[in-house]
């Protein structure tokens, strides 16, 4: 047993003769930024609550935007405020910054960029970044800076504390040297990230739209003044660059974006950037090399943007498995060194373990033969990596007898439907008669991404299981086809042969087809390279009417947090909980129902040394997944000692 595990035993003893309720005292403990520090762990050491009392945990407050309108915007909360100084700093999905109470929940600020909701029909936007000038006079304006991107693809600087634009920071347009960007086409809805004075940024691109969208850029801005310090255009090594035009730069077209978020190492000025695809993601046919950067972790200078390392986590990607997930830096123990790594979950259920500097594996990938595209004109990879420490997280495939059904006829369905797809595995290349892809484009693991316990050596990470089916459609009969969303989407990918159907794979009473769990909680033992626990993670409440609120796992959007307490925080199910569980058994401890569904990460702190610990999450739903709508941000804490008389 380690010696944090001892710890925990011991707690547990000492709680279960005393007051459950009570928080132990200990240091004050922010959250800097969007994944907890910039190297993305979502660690927090607090131990203020732990599996002795958080069954006592109550709301302590909990704060609304107003940015919300059920039935007009489709909109998806999935911010993580950060924590400056006494204070919270989120986003909406509309783009306005808020600053509120860290204590209480009492408003201090809003700004307010002026997107036009209703020329975009809602958004999402998962937080903003924080950074302190070092060469600032500590009071003046702007001495400590809020950078944040909007929906309509703009940069902005806003000063933390009065929540005022930064007069010397020019706004930046993000659609610049992108050329023909089309309606809703170029969006950001992640944030920026900071390496030392640079603001490093990449944004989405619709996807499936053409084969010439605009092209996925990372850019690195002055943090003082917005000027243009780097471009990184992803196109393959010796492509010719693009001449300037009269309005400044200009960038390839069609290549991959980066549309999550980066992770940062300010010490070695480097900056982590986890790439898309370039377009289309289901027929790439007679783009050559296009994708040399697709569904990669790539290693950029900070202070340039040259680019240091690349791994490719697929190859010639024709599944949408681009790298939603932020990479994780960790300090991890082999055989008695430390080595500076970095962890990169993926679509496919696999984890990737990285040298930090130079991008090598540091446990064994090996390039296995997958199945080939029949479709004239395209090019399959003829292998693709697989790591073998840890394994891959996520079931390699479905055969006709892993279907699932509710009814012996629902699994019958199944079975049928199943037969009439191509299905070999979860690199079997979309065709025309359809193709079954499991993992699903969900995943395995989103931009939730994982959390890092450094004390315990677990990765927690949620694996979503289902499939979909991919189903390319000639041309010149995708008109005929009315598709039915969410469910089923089409994409025109103008530009190919082919548009693509994309639907998931349920039975016809609308119940997956793959078997349960549909979600799982995973704990990784990076150093012993195996799976410590894994459990079902949220259930049909939502899905199904009561009593039949079955324990089966259900896919959700968002991550887990860990703590110095022993305890694993996350809410992302569709059933509306945010949950606690055990980081050392997997054990679910304490659960609340949200106002609204919580397909945000959680965050967590202490704001003065013996203070109470909070636990906060935006509450307000996903508009794809269709959970309740809202805009609440919800604070937990212990209750408050009660204080006893003298007598």
């Amino acid at each position: 047993m380690s010696l944090r595990a001892i710890a925990l035993v011991s707690m547990l003893a000492v709680f279960a003769c005393s007051e459950p309720a009570r928080e132990a005292s200990g240091p004050a403990a922010g959250w800097p930024t969007w994944g907890g520090a910039a190297a993305g762990t979502r660690w927090s050491p607090l131990a203020g609550i732990h599996p002795g009392n958080v069954n006592a945990l109550e709301r302590a407050w909990s704060y609304r935007t107003g940015d919300f309108a059920p039935g007009e915007l489709k909109t998806s909360f999935q911010a993580t405020p950060v924590l400056w100084r006494d204070r919270l700093i989120f986003c909406s999905p509309f783009d306005r910054v808020f600053a509120i109470d860290a204590a209480s929940g009492a408003e201090r600020w809003v700004y307010d960029p002026g997107v036009d909701t209703r020329a975009l029909g809602g958004g999402t936007c998962r937080g903003v970044a924080l950074w302190d000038d070092p060469d600032a006079e500590p009071g003046t304006a702007c001495a400590s800076r809020v950078f944040t991107a909007t929906m309509d693809a703009r940069l902005l600087a806003i000063d933390a504390a009065s929540g005022k634009a930064c007069e010397d920071f020019v706004p930046v347009d993000l659609t610049g040297g992108l050329g023909d960007v089309r309606h809703r086409e170029v969006s950001v809805s992640s944030l920026p990230t900071l390496v030392r004075d640079v603001v490093t940024i990449g944004h989405a691109v619709s996807d499936n739209r053409r084969v010439d969208a605009p092209g996925g850029v990372v850019r690195g801005y002055d943090a003082r003044s917005g000027a243009l310090r780097w471009a990184f255009d992803p196109v393959p090594p010796g492509t010719p660059a693009l001449l300037p035009d009269e309005d400044g730069p200009r960038y390839h077209r069609g290549t991959p974006n980066a549309w999550s978020v980066s992770a940062a190492d300010s010490e070695r000025d480097l900056v982590f950037v986890p790439m898309g695809n370039p377009s289309n993601d289901f027929y790439r046919g007679g783009r050559g090399e296009i994708d040399y950067y697709g569904s990669a972790v790539v290693a950029l200078r900070g202070s340039t943007g040259e680019v240091v390392w690349r791994f490719q986590t697929v190859h010639h990607d024709l599944w949408d498995y681009d790298v939603g997930s932020q990479p994780s830096l960790i300090d991890l123990e082999i055989e008695g060194r430390t080595v500076a790594a970095l962890v990169q979950p993926t679509k496919v259920g696999h984890l990737f373990v990285l040298d930090r500097e130079t991008g090598v594996p540091i446990f064994p990938v090996e390039e296995r033969p997958v199945p080939q595209s029949d479709m004239p004109g395209e090019r399959s990879a003829p292998t693709q990596p697989f790591p073998t420490r840890p394994p891959p997280l996520h079931p390699s495939g479905i055969g006709p007898d892993e279907v699932w059904g509710l009814t012996p006829f629902d699994r019958a369905d199944c079975r049928e439907r199943l037969a009439a797809l191509r299905s070999e595995g979860p690199f079997t290349p979309p065709s025309l008669k359809g193709s079954l892809q499991y993992p699903g484009v969900a995943g395995g693991s989103n931009w939730g991404s994982a959390a890092w316990d450094p004390e315990l050596g677990l990765l927690l990470v949620t694996q979503t299981r289902l499939g979909t089916v991919h189903r390319l459609i000639p041309r010149e009969d995708s008109e005929q086809w009315t598709p039915n969303p969410p469910r089923e989407i089409l994409f025109s990918q103008q530009g190919t042969p082919y548009a693509l159907l994309q639907t998931v794979f349920l039975s016809s009473l609308g119940i997956p087809c793959s078997p349960p769990p549909w979600s799982e909680l995973v704990a990784v033992d990076l150093a012993r390279g195996n799976v410590a626990w894994r459990v079902p993670f949220g259930t049909t409440r939502g899905q199904a009417p009561w009593p039949f609120w079955l324990h089966l796992g259900i896919p959700g959007m968002g991550g887990p947090i860990v703590t110095g307490g022993g305890l694993t925080f996350i809410g992302a199910a569709m059933d509306g909980y945010l949950r606690a569980f055990d980081t050392t058994s997997g054990e679910e401890l304490w659960k609340d129902v949200l106002p609204a569904g919580g397909q945000a990460t959680p965050m967590t702190y202490r704001l003065r040394p013996g203070g109470r610990q909070f636990l906060v999450i935006a509450a307000g739903g996903h508009s794809t997944l269709g959970t309740e709508l809202g805009d609440f941000v919800v604070a937990y804490a212990l209750p408050e000692p009660v204080e006893r008389n003298a007598d």
